[in-house]
């Protein structure tokens, strides 16, 4: 017995041991996919691919937009077929000639071609060269192959002009004219006279222009709003009235003081195109022929290959500067973009002050006031749904209902006098604004939601408690807490808002605006003018421009100034929501 009891503890000590070595195998047996590792790497790659496809975008738009504007070296080609080319190389790549043109080649060509590409195993390199003058070439650029090469050089008097017309043009300057008379024919000489008389040029074709855009402008603006003035009388009480003939008389009489007027300021832009006609730049193109132009029409001139660093840097400093002042010019592919820009700020502005508080007194009802329900989710599921509706709709939904139905209801009750020619019914900033507010209001809706819904219940009880009324704990409570949240709503809506084109094409926005939504003329906002947009610009210099290439470096520059303005505004943004976090935790500690 004894024996048998000293036995029994020994029996129980195997199948522990078995609980145990099986524990041990089935933790050994256990794999990554079980614990997630997989998953975990999946989405760690996923986002590094995605950073770096971001920042590789960021940087192919950074580095050819930032040089677009460096000035380059002009370089001359003699080729073996006589010709003589220069201008500015803008790309170079190897490439295999085509068989049937070097079988018309002569023999002797054809030798020494087929030679060297026997060396370089069948490729040839050839490079882009932008050639310019184009009103006497007909063409931009030119590929220049290397075996087509004579002779290749840099010559020292080789100039770049650029001219308010007709782009870039590329010569040597061999003669300015006084009167027809050359006063001096040796380069050196020439581009000193030329120096001499442009910026004088210049200061009386921008006094010409002050005059046909703002003067006369402002003498049209006076004559068409009496115009209109007597179409109204003629409509109120038609035109046998006493109304109507002593409208009639004041309005011959304007038209006699604006045709005064008109007489005095053509005169003066006359005399200022008769002194800049006195002076001229004549250039000789690279195969032999003349071009005179006239120094108020060139806005830049500088012999390329004679700039130094400080010269270069110089003449880029000044690119950039007319590049966000100016007006564009030659297609929109020179110049500056600065109507653009100021219809991308204005209308995102104006975007965001009207989404935000719709979007915020929206997701207010249906978080603090509507009863929960079928109704309710029915509503959430239509604003989830408006988020994924393909931007062209709203486009379309804007130009027939804010443009042809509101807009045209304004016009029939305010500007009957203006009819059939349309004020507010067609595309303008205002139109494209609200289209915009409405693309974008899912977005400030269901964030300033998910915000409100972040405010602790608590704290809306302890307003209650303490006998506050629901607006007042709303007003006083909930909102401030929950405006982070709303300010990033409003972020997104920036973000998106200011990069949409297709809408902006059917509500507003076009190729070229002569009159800002903004002046000095009553009532000096003018939400109902068209505009220019960054976005639709850079659609514009992209896919309609008649020289892809001449543009392709503006495009690059311009969608950088889109970057960085969507950029500036959303850190704008940024700032004020991190004000109000600092604010509100600092209170609740």
């Amino acid at each position: 017995m004894s024996t048998t009891a000293e036995a029994e503890p020994r029996t129980d000590v195997a199948p522990v041991a078995k609980r145990k070595s099986t524990r041990s195998r089935v933790r050994q047996r256990t794999s990554l996919a079980s614990q997630g590792e997989p998953a975990v790497w999946l989405l760690g790659g996923s986002l590094i691919v995605s950073l770096v496809m971001i920042a590789g975008l960021l940087g192919i738009v950074f580095f050819q937009g930032f040089f677009t504007f460096w000035p380059d070296s002009l370089t001359s080609f003699e080729l073996t077929d006589g010709r003589v080319l220069m201008g500015e190389v803008r790309a170079s790549e190897d490439f295999e000639p085509d068989p049937t043109f070097l079988a018309g080649l002569p023999e002797a060509d054809r030798a020494r071609i087929d030679s060297e590409l026997v060396s370089t195993e069948g490729t040839a390199r050839r490079r882009l060269l932008r050639t310019g003058n184009f009103d006497l070439t007909g063409n931009h650029f030119n590929w220049v192959s290397d075996y087509e090469i004579a002779t290749e050089s840099e010559p020292e008097w080789a100039v770049i002009v650029e001219r308010l017309t007709w782009g870039r043009f590329y010569g040597t300057p061999v003669a300015f004219r006084i009167d027809g008379e050359s006063v001096a024919t040796e380069p050196a000489l020439v581009w000193a006279e030329f120096e001499r008389h442009h910026d004088p040029s210049v200061e009386r074709f921008d006094r010409r222009r002050e005059l046909e855009t703002e003067d006369i402008g402002v003498v049209n603006h006076r004559l068409e709003r009496g115009r209109l003035d007597l179409r109204r009388v003629e409509l109120q009480h038609g035109l046998d009235s006493a109304a109507w003939r002593s409208a009639n008389e004041d309005f011959l009489r304007l038209e006699a003081e604006a045709s005064a007027e008109f007489a005095q300021i053509q005169g003066e832009i006359a005399a200022l195109n008769e002194e800049n006609e006195r002076y001229e730049l004549v250039l000789s193109t690279s195969d032999g022929s003349e071009k005179s132009l006239f120094p108020a029409e060139i806005v830049r001139a500088f012999p390329a290959n004679q700039l130094s660093i400080t010269d270069k840097i110089g003449v880029y400093i000044s690119r950039w500067i007319e590049f966000l002042v100016a007006d564009p010019r030659e297609a929109n592919s020179e110049g500056g973009v600065f109507p653009a820009i100021f219809g991308t700020v204005v209308m995102t502005l104006l975007m965001t002050i009207v989404v935000v508080p719709f979007g915020v007194l929206s997701a207010l009802y249906l978080r603090e006031y509507a009863k929960q329900g079928l109704i309710v989710s029915a509503v959430r599921i239509a604003v989830n749904n408006l988020a994924g509706v393909p931007s062209i709709v709203f486009g379309v939904f804007g130009l027939g209902f804010f443009c042809y139905l509101v807009g045209g209801g304004i016009d029939e009750l305010f500007f009957s006098a203006k009819l059939p020619n349309p004020t507010f019914g067609t595309g303008g900033v205002m139109w494209a604004s609200l289209t915009l507010a409405l693309l974008t209001l899912p977005v400030v809706i269901v964030a300033t939601e998910e915000s409100l819904s972040a405010v602790p219940n608590s704290m809306r009880e302890g307003s209650y408690a303490c006998g506050a009324t629901k607006w007042q704990t709303i007003r006083r409570i909930v909102l401030p807490r929950a405006a982070p949240g709303i300010m990033t709503g409003a972020i997104l809506a920036i973000a998106r808002g200011a990069g949409e084109v297709a809408p902006l094409m059917l509500v507003g926005a076009v190729k070229l605006a002569p009159e800002l939504p903004l002046d000095g003329v009553f009532p000096f906002v003018h939400a109902e003018r068209s505009f220019m947009h960054l976005g639709f610009h850079i659609f514009d210099l992209g896919f309609q421009s008649q020289n892809s290439e001449a543009a392709k470096p503006m495009v690059y520059t311009t969608t950088l100034l889109l970057i960085a303005i969507i950029v500036a505004l959303n850190l704008l943004a940024i700032w004020g929501r991190a004000r109000l976090r600092r604010r509100f935790h600092g209170n609740s500690i």
